[in-house]
């Protein structure tokens, strides 16, 4: 089978991301809810997923708040950062995990950049809209419909230039392309963990560098005398039992991804593209050819 919706999710794991999904299932319980030697070991495979992550993405694991999509990391740090009226500028090549929760918030939408592969255009409108001033900025690594990979760098500085908090949206690039949470000082970047990471559905990662606001209220196995959620990271962001299998399987994939490293993965991606649209002309040249024959 030849497979084009990597965009939507990767397929066929490596078998190490399987084979760490069926130990968790064996051998895990709920991490911090008991001391007994199963839960322990639940304890162990998330903190060394986010031990695995930090070292990606250059933060600590206690950054690393792990999510069951990168939808639910987005709207957790939308919503940390939101209030009705915000204003807010984003991308042209934003994803609905965007804008449904902004539009929802009430925010007042900016769109910076339109054209497509010009870093010009997109970098002069963010900064425009900078200077008129904003509440939060939201941009996305990578388009998951053109392929744009936009300069998140530099729109990192530019945010950083005229104070504004920012958020970016990882969902196309995490896997793929270099993340640095200490270079970009970004306040969140949400990423799947099915996708680039080659992890299990059911999972993602919102890297924070400061407390969200919980998006869901309830146990966490730390502070359960208190009746508020704890304020500290990650445990703020992770009321409910988590998705050990699946946080255990993104290990896995994260530990292939540093393995095969991303500028391997990025130039196959490239090549693959360029093998692709070669495939693509002939076929379409010898259809053309054929119809103009008869």
């Amino acid at each position: 089978m030849i497979y084009l919706d990597n965009g939507a999710t990767s397929l066929r794991k490596p078998p190490a991301v399987a084979a760490a999904v069926r130990s968790a299932l064996h051998r895990c319980a709920n991490p911090g809810r008991g001391g007994h030697r199963a839960a322990m070991e639940a304890a162990k495979a998330v903190y060394r997923c986010r031990e695995r992550a930090g070292e990606l993405f250059d933060c600590s694991p206690e950054q690393v708040v792990c999510t069951g999509s990168c939808t639910h990391g987005l709207n957790m740090a939308i919503r940390t950062l939101v209030k009705p009226g915000s204003r807010v500028v984003i991308s042209g090549f934003e994803h609905n995990a965007v804008t449904r929760p902004l539009h929802a918030l009430g925010a007042k939408l900016t769109v910076a950049g339109r054209k497509l592969f010009d870093w010009q255009d997109t970098l002069e409108s963010f900064e425009k809209a900078l200077r008129q001033g904003q509440n939060l900025a939201v941009f996305t690594m990578a388009s998951n419909v053109f392929g744009y990979i936009l300069p998140i760098e530099e729109l990192s500085n530019l945010c950083r230039t005229y104070g504004v908090p920012f958020v970016v949206d990882a969902a196309q690039g995490a896997g793929i392309l270099p993340i640095s949470m200490e270079r970009l000082q970004a306040d969140f970047i949400a990423m799947p963990g099915h996708k680039g990471l080659l992890g299990p559905q059911g999972t993602g990662i919102l890297l924070c560098r400061e407390s969200p606001k919980p998006l869901l209220y309830g146990g966490t196995g730390s502070m359960s005398r208190e009746q508020s959620m704890p304020d500290f990271l990650p445990d703020v962001g992770e009321a409910g039992t988590v998705n050990v299998p699946g946080i255990a399987g993104l290990r896995a994939g994260i530990q292939t991804v540093r393995a095969r490293g991303l500028e391997n993965i990025f130039a196959k991606g490239r090549l693959l593209n360029v093998y692709f649209i070669i495939i693509m002309v002939r076929y379409f040249s010898s259809r053309i050819f054929s119809n103009a024959d008869v």
